[in-house]
C-alpha cells in the first residue's frame, strides 16, 4: 500500500462515517453528529446525553435545554460550560453547583441567584417570580 492509496481509503472511511448521522443513538430527532444520545431533538454533536433539546456539544447529561458545552449535569436550561451541575438555569461556568439561577463562576454552592446565596424557600419563590417576568432566553 503505498501513501496515495492509504490517504483515498482514509478520506473514504471518514466520509462513511460522516454519513451514519448519529451513530448508538435511539429515538432521537433532527440531531447533527450526536453519539450514544436518546430521545433528543436538534441537538448538535453531543454524547451520552438523553432528553436534550436544542443543545451543543454536550456530554454525559440528562434533561437539557439550550445548553452549550455542559458535561456530567442534569435539569440545566440556557446554561454554558456547566460541569457536574443539577437543576441550573441560566448559568455560565459554574462547576458542581446545584439549584442556581443566572449565576457565573460558582463552585460548589447550591440556591444561589446573581452569585447570592439564599435559603431553599425564598430561592424557590424568587425563582418562580423571575421566570415569569423575564423573557425566555433563547438558549447559547
Amino acid at each position: 500500500m503505498d501513501a496515495r492509496t492509504f490517504l483515498a481509503e482514509f478520506a473514504r472511511l471518514e466520509r462513511a462515517a460522516a454519513d451514519r448521522g448519529n451513530p448508538g443513538s435511539y429515538g432521537s430527532v433532527d440531531c447533527d453528529n450526536c453519539s450514544q444520545c436518546m430521545f433528543c431533538e436538534r441537538c448538535t454533536e453531543c454524547h451520552g446525553c438523553n432528553y436534550a433539546v436544542d443543545s451543543q456539544g454536550c456530554t454525559d447529561s440528562n434533561h437539557l435545554a439550550h445548553c452549550t458545552q455542559c458535561h456530567r449535569s442534569n435539569h440545566l436550561t440556557d446554561c454554558l460550560r456547566c460541569v457536574g451541575s443539577a437543576y441550573l438555569e441560566r448559568c455560565t461556568d459554574c462547576a458542581d453547583c446545584n439549584y442556581c439561577f443566572g449565576c457565573v463562576g460558582l463552585v460548589r454552592k447550591e440556591f444561589h441567584i446573581l452569585n447570592q446565596p439564599y435559603d431553599r424557600k425564598t430561592w424557590f419563590k424568587l425563582v418562580k417570580d423571575l421566570r415569569s417576568a423575564l423573557p425566555r432566553a433563547r438558549g447559547r
